[in-house]
């Protein structure tokens, strides 16, 4: 009778450890949401430049979009160390709002851009699974007049 008990015990615990082991390999893998790498890439071939500050909220979401592949981006810092100031390269370029896209063909928006609105910016193709990826913590812009601040973008002087 004890050897049926802990056969059962072992049984019922291969069966959990097997649950959740598959659950976690599940939630896992559709938490990761779709390889944008290609698709960072090509924005960067594009010409295509992202300009932010690393003190900016905006520019985290922006950035979070694209997960593993935010290395890939074109990104511009902007702010001094010491976030108290602005690069050269970005006051050269006139930038008020972060985060700031330049495009190859002169463009400008500021705020927080869907990957939508950046692949009809440069006809970059996206991955099918990205098309309706949009930022969930502000509200995406397609552009704002400078030196106003939308919900979507932070002023240069934080």
């Amino acid at each position: 009778m004890q050897n049926k008990t802990i056969i059962i015990f072992i049984i019922i615990l291969i069966i959990v450890v097997a649950g959740v082991v598959t659950l976690t390999s599940f939630m896992s893998s559709s938490s990761r949401g779709p390889n944008l790498t290609a698709f960072a890439q090509c924005l960067t071939n594009s010409g295509a430049k992202f300009y932010g500050a690393f003190w900016c909220p905006h520019c985290q979401a922006e950035k979070a979009l694209f997960g593993a592949a935010v290395s890939k981006l074109p990104y511009v810092e902007c702010s001094t160390p010491d976030a108290n100031g602005q690069t050269q390269v970005c006051i050269n370029e006139g930038i008020k709002e972060y985060p700031t896209w330049i495009f190859a063909n002169g463009t400008r928006v500021e705020g927080v851009q869907t990957l939508a609105q950046l692949s009809a910016e440069t006809g970059c193709p996206l991955p099918s699974a990205a098309a309706s990826t949009t930022p969930s913590s502000f509200g995406a812009s397609q552009a704002t007049i400078v030196g106003s601040t939308s919900p979507a973008t932070s002023p240069v002087s934080s």
